[in-house]
């Protein structure tokens, strides 16, 4: 008589099959912790960058309100920063005026891309823009109707255009401004 053995077959997963399952985890995993980690720098370099332009809006906001609450503009074509005759012109690179907080006030673009403002007619300056913000030879201070009447009878006008660039990480990014600011003082 022959006997006959059944062997019964185990169910469940080899070492082998567990390994593997875990190695493929493993892989899905930190790729996918790549992709957060970078998401998460991108969101970084965005808001560092966002904070930039938002100092560079408050910088032209901060220009506009002092403009039109000043008077007697002296647009600076001509590299003199203390002047206080008023003068008009289409591509200055600052302007001088006097400010309705008393004193005469200054803006203008340096040669190496900045936004400077005096406070005591030219004497000292405090540089307004970060170094991120590098500004464009390009950008000017345009001043219409300056002069007193009866030579002039247009309200005072000025336009401010700022052309640049922000290099934020070596991450270079162009940027382009411009507002127009009326005198609030009647002037014709």
């Amino acid at each position: 008589m022959k006997i006959y053995f059944i062997q019964k077959r185990k169910s469940g997963y080899t070492i082998i099959e567990t390994m593997i399952a875990i190695s493929l985890f493993l892989i899905i995993v930190t790729i996918g912790m790549g992709s957060l980690l970078n998401a998460g720098l991108l969101h970084k370099k965005s808001q560092n960058m966002r904070s930039v332009l938002d100092n560079l809006s408050f910088i032209m906001e901060d220009m506009s309100r002092n403009l039109r609450t000043g008077y007697n503009y002296h647009c600076i074509d001509d590299g003199d920063s203390t002047a206080t005759i008023p003068h008009s012109c289409i591509n200055g690179g600052g302007i001088s005026f006097q400010s309705s907080l008393g004193g005469q006030w200054v803006y203008y673009i340096s040669n190496d891309g900045k936004i400077f403002k005096s406070v005591d007619g030219g004497i000292t300056f405090v540089q307004l823009t970060p170094d991120e913000i590098v500004i464009d030879p390009v950008s000017y201070f345009k001043v219409e109707g300056a002069e007193p009447p009866p030579g002039d009878n247009r309200q005072p006008f000025v336009t401010i255009e700022l052309v640049g660039s922000i290099i934020y990480r070596g991450v270079v990014s162009p940027f382009s401004l411009q507002t127009s600011v009326s005198q609030r003082k009647t002037d014709i």
